[in-house]
């Protein structure tokens, strides 16, 4: 079960007085493990009726921890068993209203023993052009100009994966900075060949014939993933000399 933090200051202080959190104190809950979870998507999760947070009388999401629990339910459900978001709520609902239902298969499920039946094109959650645009509220120019910068790509049947979102909703967050696309490039480039690297080493596993170590080459892949995500963000952090909290 996931654990509200005992320390903080400000709005943390509030949260614990009032037992609610904020949706800045629910980032740093839920990003032990889920370490690329942003405030962008737990909006989005909200939009697609996932949750309801409470809302304070100037407009500010408060989250209990019954929310908490359940945003962790979403998150490792579409991470862990790539389930589209109208199952996973639809299947939560179903467990709120006390029936016993079994986890939905949608595709490929992520366990430690399974062996993908299409290494080279895994199943994974899937959205659509409009639920994107709206996500990240954005028009089809701003996407199409994103997409010529190669910050997104829809995949062959003109959808997109689940990621994209998070994506989309950075790329709006930095506009709003005066940060353009064409920005952004050199971080694409550096995403790229940190993606790369972690390939180079996981590669001989995912040719191999055993099924478990062909399975272990995913697990690796994401936690070395995790590693390069986490020192980028320290790299810059010292370029720039700031902490994020």
């Amino acid at each position: 079960m996931l654990q509200t933090p005992s320390g903080g200051a400000g709005s943390g202080t509030a949260a614990r007085d009032s037992g609610l959190m904020s949706i800045g104190t629910v980032l740093n809950v839920l990003r032990d493990e889920f370490p690329e979870v942003t405030i962008s998507k737990i909006r989005f999760l909200e939009s697609e009726g996932l949750i309801e947070p409470q809302r304070t009388p100037s407009g500010y999401r408060k989250f209990s921890a019954a929310d908490v629990e359940r945003l962790g339910h979403v998150l490792r459900m579409q991470r862990d068993h790539y389930l589209p978001l109208k199952v996973i709520r639809e299947h939560l609902d179903a467990m709120e209203r006390g029936e016993a239902v079994p986890l939905p298969v949608v595709g490929r499920q992520r366990t430690a023993d399974d062996v993908p039946a299409q290494p080279e094109g895994r199943t994974v959650a899937r959205i659509g052009r409009a639920e994107l645009l709206a996500a990240a509220d954005i028009g089809e120019e701003e996407l199409a100009e994103w997409e010529a910068y190669g910050l997104l790509a829809p995949l062959a049947d003109g959808a997109y994966d689940a990621e994209a979102v998070t994506v989309a909703s950075l790329v709006a967050e930095l506009g709003r900075f005066g940060i353009e696309p064409r920005h952004l490039r050199v971080m694409k480039a550096a995403a790229e060949r940190e993606a790369g690297l972690v390939d180079q080493v996981v590669a001989p596993l995912r040719r191999h014939r055993n099924p478990q170590t062909r399975a272990h080459a995913e697990a690796r892949a994401k936690e070395l993933a995790d590693l390069t995500v986490k020192l980028h963000a320290a790299l810059v952090q010292a370029a720039l000399g700031v902490r994020l909290p």
